[in-house]
């Protein structure tokens, strides 16, 4: 894949998680997260990286679907090209 076409997928991506991990984070206390009764045994700063990183990661799989979806048939036809 060229660079342009991994830099139109990671920033957006980017941008998204940074907004969605201000959002998530301002509303919720990683402290407080329990997962099945138990409280989760995760530091703060190690519950705010993961859940950057899995909206990073969800934001990356939307752009790259967009990406994908907006290419001609050509090209998607003739990838040698």
């Amino acid at each position: 894949m060229k660079t342009r076409n991994w830099m139109s997928i990671l920033w957006p991506a980017f941008l998204l998680a940074s907004a969605a991990e201000l959002l998530v984070f301002a509303l919720v206390d990683p402290g407080d997260l329990h997962w099945r009764g138990e409280a989760v045994g995760l530091s703060r700063q190690a519950v705010y990286a993961a859940g950057f990183f899995a909206f990073w990661l969800l934001a990356i799989g939307s752009s790259a679907l967009t990406l994908l979806l907006t290419r001609p048939a050509s090209e998607i036809n003739n990838p040698e090209d």
